[in-house]
């Protein structure tokens, strides 16, 4: 998942950022309102953090443009106003939720995943995929009865790969929605990421999951099972 913070205080800024890198998201940021609008036009986020007092051009005119530009990108609005008019602005605006500074992190990241999962229209609950079993609640992950270890890019990587289950995902695909901007694209970080998951996921097991689609990208999908052979007695 991909999130753009457009925040100018850096220091609320790097705090944010950090965060939700922990959290496994890959993170853009943004330190003015015309700049953030920029990315958040050119770029398909999964979620925008807004904060409403910029410079250049405020939260409330940037998530404005952004829906009259029709993107659809759901927005998390960071203010110091505490009065009902002030929200009542920002949600006439476009945005779809607020936070109110000072804030919790834990607060900030949860709304952060209720909005992506608003919008995907995904339901809590645990990713599967053939015996692998990941929990985006416990940020928990197992094959079978062995549980796996993740680390926070590792499991940003396997949530995409299992939110995509039998397509095919290209590195240019990977790199945009798992790392972020500033992502060199001729690197081998991904081949490397991948086969950290596949040393996990799948060396120790006999079937494996995670396969590569010769010239094209990667794709994690469930064993097909076998039609059922015909005997004589059903012929």
């Amino acid at each position: 998942m991909r999130v753009l913070v457009v925040e100018d205080e850096r220091k609320v800024a790097s705090f944010v950022q950090r965060s939700l890198e922990e959290e496994g998201f890959a993170v853009d940021v943004a330190y003015d309102g015309r700049v953030g609008l920029e990315r958040a036009l050119a770029t398909d986020y999964d979620a925008v953090v807004l904060d409403v007092m910029l410079p250049e051009k405020d939260g409330l005119a940037v998530v404005s443009a952004m829906r009259e530009e029709g993107r659809r990108t759901p927005v998390l609005l960071l203010t110091a106003r505490q009065a009902v008019g002030d929200r009542v602005k920002g949600l006439d605006a476009g945005a779809d939720d607020y936070l109110v500074k000072p804030f919790a992190v834990e607060e900030l990241l949860a709304r952060v995943r209720a909005l992506i999962r608003r919008k995907d229209g995904i339901r809590p609950g645990p990713l599967t995929v053939g015996d692998l079993v990941l929990d985006p609640d416990t940020r928990r992950a197992r094959r079978g009865d062995r549980e796996i270890e993740l680390t926070a890019k590792e499991y940003a990587l396997l949530d995409y790969f299992m939110r995509n289950a039998g397509r095919v995902l290209t590195r240019a695909m990977i790199a945009e929605h798992v790392w972020n901007v500033d992502f060199d694209t001729f690197s081998n970080v991904i081949d490397v990421y991948v086969n950290y998951l596949r040393n996990k996921i799948d060396a120790p097991f006999d079937t494996k999951l995670i396969k590569t689609v010769r010239g094209m990208g990667y794709m994690i999908e469930a064993p097909k099972e076998a039609p059922a052979k015909e005997t004589p007695a059903s012929r």
